[in-house]
């Protein structure tokens, strides 16, 4: 009942622009239906045709995705091509219950899962969706490029992954999983422009070096210029594209029965930063109340569309990772298999922010982080014709994160009056004319033993389950703060590496049982029904974002999540038609939130929270020429106990946890001609209204809004040329990505997202 009562309220809220948006994309998608149907009327005679099978590796084997008793999505590389899904932010477009924020723009989203997601983006946090390359966990946000190119596919694992990742999953995982190398010579490559001078070049090249070798190399490149204007005088768009990546890949097979990829990757992203579109909160206006004690005005935006923002700071965003992976596979007597995963990763980031989004300097912040990482993951799988079957496996990582964050405050205001801006403003007030910065080295080790189990208790009855030992410990090394003048010199030192110590906060060692126990059962027909009991873990975390007290300076507790699911999976209609549903109940402990009050900011836990609802997953194929695709997803999220900023969060629903999400997509070929094949392809998604904070205030939720893209597409008889004209938000819904209430400066800190991108692209295969 009160799931169908937010359904309502959710579509109430959108009100007219976004509920056009979503009847507009209904539209076109059922119109697409009738289309579809009619030109396909003659492969009637060639049998029914069936729902494509998907093969997924969610539990580290390979599984038709039907069989897997797991809450999970999957796109192929063929249908993220097709759907134009080309960055990280961008995967949220097919997966039900998945949602994103980008608090520092569209490059660098923040998952949420569920309603599972986390509040301090700092980039020493790992989240609680992972996300994977290649089986590869990559925790720091500054280990993650450009990755979206010559993908296999996409599977995104709803839920704690308590057993086989285990890692701070507990909201769940993203799994990226790229083209390996085959037998074979050849390759291609697609060219393409668009609006905002975008131009886009990826492409793959393969090589059969022997019958044991066999080499592949991909890249990316891709250059915009930014879609929001700085109506500044001689500023440069802003929010714009400058992307980089290549990944080599080599496949040696020395033996029938071992083989081994060696993958390595580098990438770099240099665009102009993403531009902040501030409002002021305060009838003041922005910096207004300490503006305003020196005669001067705070700011109003006035005269500004909707992609225009008054930006004083700009500068390029730099991001540049290096990774090498070695992955290999040996099949052992007695239907054993032992795989052996090694992982070295490194990168740097470093982002300007103008964070009061205003020709003023009232609050400018700088990002720098530099990350390196070490993985080995080793696992043994059986595969026995009896009715038992295991995977048992060891795990190791390290990571090292260096952290650097300068916040400067009202650095044009001349404090005492002097005709100058310099270090005795800082010193006479310790806060207007200053700039206050923190660094840090963070040094996280975990150990894991883990297995997963199943075991046949007849023909249609398998029980699963599963145990994941973690052994975590964490370090804080050299954390410091100090205060500084405009120029950058140092005045004073506010935290020290032994305030740290003497607060017993700069280390922690923990250890962790997590898990999951299951019942499946597989019908005659192959129907598939599931239900479930597991546990998540997420591991203790330093806060970063101290700077004026050794208070700050806070280490929290764990959370965890039990999370009680059942679905199912069916297969109906002789496979023309697949229709998978599942519903979960979660008991969320200890969250872990960034409390900001009086300019201290401290990582708190929050002790309680529950979170229930359902996804409803079906894709259809009613004639050879048309495929369907639609998701529904309906969440309800509640804070049971906890307090931040003074105030009880008691009933306050959890951040980007928006009621009801939808997707939906279609694919239909138009024509079949001698020179080839012409298809068009549509997909929306709509989002009810979401808040991007606990304390679900208007001003920074965003209202429900649909999004409608869309393709024509051409493909040669002999699969050799495509050609494309594509467009992403045909309807040009403005909405916003992340918005935050900045007490300190009077003002709602707000990324919009992208307005109507369109475009063309060419591909040729050798």
């Amino acid at each position: 009942m009160g799931l169908a009562c937010d359904v309502v309220r959710a579509g109430e809220a959108g009100r007219r622009r976004p509920l056009r948006s979503v009847l507009a994309a209904s539209t076109v998608l059922a119109a697409s239906t009738a289309w579809g149907a009619a030109v396909a009327a003659p492969d009637a005679a060639a049998g029914p045709p069936t729902v494509e099978e998907v093969v997924i590796t969610a539990q580290k084997r390979a599984e038709n995705l039907q069989q897997v008793p797991v809450a999970v999505s999957a796109l192929s590389g063929a249908q993220l091509a097709r759907q134009r899904v080309t960055t990280l932010d961008q995967i949220a477009s097919f997966a039900p219950s998945l949602h994103l924020q980008s608090p520092a723009g569209d490059d660098q989203p923040v998952f949420a899962l569920r309603g599972i997601s986390m509040t301090d983006y700092s980039a020493n946090q790992n989240g609680p969706v992972a996300t994977y390359f290649d089986e590869v966990y990559k925790g720091a946000s500054t280990l993650l490029g450009p990755a979206m190119y010559d993908l296999e596919r996409v599977e995104v694992l709803r839920g704690p992954q308590g057993t086989l990742y285990g890692k701070n999953t507990t909201g769940g995982a993203v799994n990226i999983i790229s083209k390996k190398p085959v037998f074979e010579n050849g390759g291609d490559i697609t060219v393409g422009y668009g609006n905002y001078n975008h131009w886009q070049a990826q492409g793959a090249a393969n090589l059969a070096l022997s019958d044991k070798l066999a080499t592949r190399f991909a890249f990316t490149a891709e250059r915009a210029d930014g879609w929001l204007t700085d109506a500044l005088p001689g500023k440069p768009k802003l929010s714009g594209l400058s992307s980089y990546a290549g990944r080599l890949s080599i496949l040696a097979r020395p033996t029938d029965n071992s083989e081994f990829i060696l993958r390595v990757s580098s990438s770099l992203e240099n665009p102009q930063t993403s531009g902040v579109k501030a409002e002021p909160t305060d009838s003041l206006g922005i910096g207004g109340a300490t503006y305003g004690a020196f005669g001067m005005p705070g700011y109003f935006p006035a005269g500004l569309g909707k992609y225009q923002v008054q930006n004083d700071k700009v500068g390029k965003r730099l991001q540049r990772t290096w990774s090498a992976s070695l992955t290999g596979n040996i099949q052992l007597p007695d239907h054993l298999t032992l795989t052996s995963i090694t992982s070295w990763d490194w990168g740097k980031s470093f982002f300007p922010d103008d964070t009061d989004g205003s020709p003023l300097q009232a609050l400018h912040i700088d990002y720098d982080a530099r990350a390196r990482q070490v993985t080995q993951d080793l696992r043994l799988t059986s595969d026995f014709s009896g009715p038992f079957n295991f995977i048992l496996g060891a795990y190791y990582s390290r990571e090292t994160i260096r952290n650097g964050t300068t916040m400067s405050f009202f650095t044009d205001i001349d404090y005492n009056g002097d005709g100058a801006i310099n270090t005795q403003d800082c010193l006479d007030n310790f806060f207007i004319a200053c700039k206050f910065a923190n660094s840090f080295r963070q040094v996280k080790t975990s150990y894991a033993l883990y297995s997963d189990l199943k075991y046949a208790l007849g023909d249609h009855l398998t029980l699963r389950g599963g145990l994941r030992y973690t052994h975590d410990r964490g370090r804080l090394i050299g954390y410091s703060s100090e205060m500084q003048d405009v120029a950058g010199n140092a005045l004073a030192t506010l935290i020290t590496p032994a305030d740290v110590a003497a607060n017993g906060v700069d280390r922690f060692t923990r250890s962790n049982v997590s898990g999951k126990l299951g019942l499946d059962y597989k019908s005659d027909g192959g129907q598939l029904y599931y239900v479930s009991v597991s546990r998540g873990y997420r591991g203790n975390a330093f806060n970063a974002q101290g700077f004026f007290d050794p208070s700050e300076v806070t280490l929290v507790r764990p959370e965890t999540l039990t999370d009680v699911e059942t679905g199912a999976k069916l297969q109906l209609l002789d496979r023309r038609v697949i229709l998978n549903l599942s519903a979960f109940y979660y008991d969320y402990r200890n969250m872990q939130f960034l409390d900001v009050e009086n300019a201290l900011q401290k990582l708190v836990n929050v002790p309680k929270a529950q979170v229930y609802g359902g996804e409803v997953e079906l894709i259809a194929r009613p004639t050879a020429a048309l495929n369907l695709r639609a998701g529904l997803g309906l969440l309800h999220s509640e804070i049971q106990e906890g307090e931040l900023l003074g105030e009880n969060l008691r009933g306050h629903q959890l951040a980007n946890s928006p009621h009801v999400s939808l997707t939906l997509g279609a694919d239909w070929t138009l024509a079949e001609l001698n020179a080839g094949e012409v298809s068009l392809h549509a997909d929306a998604v709509v989002t009810s209204r979401q808040y991007f904070d606990v304390f679900n205030n208007a001003p920074q939720s965003q209202r429900t809004y649909g999004l409608l893209n869309g393709s024509l597409n051409f493909q040669s008889a002999d699969h050799r040329w495509g050609a494309s004209v594509w467009g992403k938000n045909l309807l040009d819904e403005f909405y916003y990505t992340y918005r935050l209430d900045i007490p300190t400066t009077e003002e709602n800190y707000q990324h919009p997202g992208m307005p109507r991108t369109f475009g063309a692209t060419v591909s040729y295969s050798f």
